[in-house]
């Protein structure tokens, strides 16, 4: 199998069609682009649960995984409650290191008022590098999520931030210093620090409130996974218009150094909106400080389709990520 997530025909061969036990409490459960599953016992809140693995230097590994389960959670319409943390941990590994990763998943849960309710830490021979999985579980008011009407054909597409900031942040800071021979120090810490821009939280508050039909959170494989994924999950078409995609010029300039494709490029904080009312929304992001941008329309049938102004193209189903054919993960030293 390749690397990075499964494809989606994998998928749906070899553990979809596996899951035999269906529950009526489960009212949301494993699918395609599906990343939370969503639990109701009938007494007017849901139970919201994701689960993130990530694999990333022992010094950032907290801040993309947990950033990504709790990004899960608001996409889903709900307010982040707690997170349980599994650190699969290799040889070696010092507990001054485990210390450091602890206290910057506190931090960002402090931040997020969200509690870490448990978890398990192992030192295992089986991983190379550091592996983390976040299960984050939020609650969510089953009145407010009946508000969500879902992701229909005729809907406007609004993404908020920028594409391919979580993969510039990791490249930016695992190959600060071979970047540095290219670009200024200026542009390549100032890209190191787009990691404040990860949670989508903000905006999903603010997309509940504002009208928005159905979200979904960009992360592994890109903003182009993202909107298969959206698409396949809803049943609907897309019309994209490539030029409107926000994306950073560092962005650009680390893929370009790179040879990597940053629509494929791993984008944990930036979340895809439907809305009747694409302008109203993305106006009320701005109103909170929350840059946001109108790129296309759901549509009628199975056609995904992306215009660069007079070019036409279908959108591919999700590739591996770019971020596992960048020189983080071809050269193992980086991980050490």
């Amino acid at each position: 199998m390749r690397t990075g997530k499964i494809s989606e025909s994998v998928l749906k061969r070899s553990v979809l069609k596996k899951i035999k036990v269906h529950r009526e409490e489960v009212e949301n459960g494993a699918g395609v682009g599906t990343d939370c599953a969503v639990l109701s016992f009938g007494m007017g809140f849901d139970t919201v649960l994701s689960t993130t693995p990530v694999t990333a230097p022992m010094e950032e590994v907290s801040s993309y995984a947990v950033a990504t389960a709790l990004n899960n959670i608001a996409a889903a319409g709900a307010e982040p409650v707690g997170v349980m943390l599994a650190f699969l941990l290799p040889e070696g590994t010092q507990e001054e290191s485990l210390q450091v990763a602890m206290e910057q998943a506190a931090d960002i849960c402090r931040i997020c008022g969200v509690e870490i309710i448990g978890g398990h830490t192992e030192v295992t021979p089986a991983v190379k590098s550091p592996v983390l999985t976040v299960t984050g579980v939020g609650k969510r008011d089953a009145v407010q999520a009946g508000m969500l009407c879902g992701i229909k054909p005729g809907q406007d597409i609004v993404i908020s931030k920028w594409i391919g900031l979580e993969g510039t942040v990791r490249l930016a800071k695992g190959c600060r210093q071979e970047l540095c021979t290219r670009y200024p120090v200026r542009m390549v810490e100032e890209a190191a620090g787009y990691d404040k821009y990860l949670s989508v939280i903000p905006e999903a508050a603010t997309a509940m409130k504002s009208g928005v039909c159905g979200m979904h959170d960009v992360s592994g494989g890109g903003v182009f996974a993202a909107l298969w994924e959206m698409a396949e999950r809803a049943g609907v078409g897309l019309e994209i218009d490539l030029k409107k995609l926000p994306v950073k010029q560092a962005t650009i300039e680390i893929c370009e150094f790179y040879g990597l494709n940053p629509y494929e490029l791993s984008s944990g904080g930036c979340l895809i909106m439907t809305t009747e009312h694409g302008d109203a929304l993305a106006a009320a992001l701005m109103r909170e400080h929350i840059p946001a941008v109108l790129v296309g329309k759901t549509t009628e049938g199975n056609e995904r389709v992306i215009y660069n102004e007079d070019e036409k193209r279908y959108l591919d189903k999700p590739q591996t990520d770019q971020i596992y054919k960048s020189k983080l993960f071809i050269d193992d030293s980086m991980f050490a």
